[in-house]
């Protein structure tokens, strides 16, 4: 197939397109930087933000598929222009991608479009599935709401649109991985707030395969959970790290100082929700790392 990729220099993108390469498909990478004359991964790079959509539409023909990954990163502080940033970017691209879209002679298959868990707001107590359809009142999930919302315009277009709604994606070579890691090298780690706050987490391999398996799957619509099926509350998660990584857990961080530290955004250490991806098992996906202290023993 011919895959066009959003935001593929990012962590999900970088290891998307290693993996969608090695399974024979075609890439194309769609960046803000100035092309690659030559590339290790197999992927064609095309600078688009800057040019006007008809002048890369003939770039583009006979796409299978589009993946949106883009957009600025959330691990910022959270002040108003900061929040501003965050949510223009995204809304931005997809727009953008919109005007590329609409003008190709021939659709794609199927747009696929990043989006977060964080939709469902946070909770300690309730479990969430594709099939909660209440947002949360958060920041990060009305961000998802107005995200999802403009990725819908695309099904106006009789083109299979999927929402990926990523838990915490771990892997060594960035996310929030290597910075929960950290205190554990230096073996001060510790659990995070009152450790009941549920991590709903998935491992980056399983990431890349659950989205070649929504491209692949042409009954896979609407909102798509990749998060593992085994959340585990933060206290576990630290216990099992640091067991993982031969190092002490001991030392607890107060939620008082993350909020100092951090601001609002430590709502994304301190608050939690349960998610389950109920829609990938439905219709036969099968990870390969369901298991957190499994995960991270590949990892590390």
């Amino acid at each position: 197939m011919k895959i066009a990729i959003a935001g593929g220099t990012g962590l999900i993108g970088k290891a998307l397109t290693d993996y969608l390469h090695k399974s024979g498909h075609e890439i194309i990478i769609l960046t803000r930087q100035k092309p690659a004359s030559s590339t290790s991964n197999g992927a064609r790079y095309i600078s688009w933000l800057n040019q006007d959509s008809s002048a890369i539409v003939e770039k583009l023909t006979e796409v299978d598929a589009f993946i949106n990954l883009a957009g600025s990163t959330i691990n910022t502080r959270w002040t108003d222009k900061g929040k501003e940033q965050i949510v223009e970017s995204r809304l931005h691209m997809v727009k953008k991608l919109y005007c590329i879209i609409r003008d190709l002679p021939m659709k794609p298959k199927v747009f696929i479009n990043a989006s977060a868990v964080g939709f469902y707001g946070t909770s300690e107590e309730q479990t969430f599935t594709e099939s909660s359809r209440i947002a949360g009142s958060d920041f990060l999930a009305q961000t998802v709401v107005k995200w999802e919302s403009e990725a819908k315009k695309f099904e106006a277009m009789g083109i299979r649109t999927v929402y990926c709604r990523f838990g915490v994606v771990l892997d060594s070579h960035g996310g929030a991985l290597p910075r929960m890691v950290l205190p554990y090298r230096l073996f001060i780690g510790g659990t995070i707030g009152n450790g009941h706050q549920w991590l709903s987490w998935v491992h980056i391999q399983d990431v890349v395969r659950g989205i070649l398996f929504v491209i692949e799957h042409a009954d896979v619509r609407g909102p798509v959970n990749f998060t593992a099926p085994e959340p585990v509350q933060m206290q576990e998660f630290g216990q099992t790290l640091a067991t993982v990584l031969n190092k002490p857990h001991w030392l607890p961080v107060p939620s008082f100082a993350l909020k100092m530290l951090l601001g609002e955004m430590s709502l994304l250490v301190l608050e939690g929700q349960k998610v389950l991806p109920k829609s990938l098992l439905n219709h036969g996906f099968s990870f390969h790392y369901p298991l957190l202290r499994q995960a991270l023993e590949d990892i590390f």
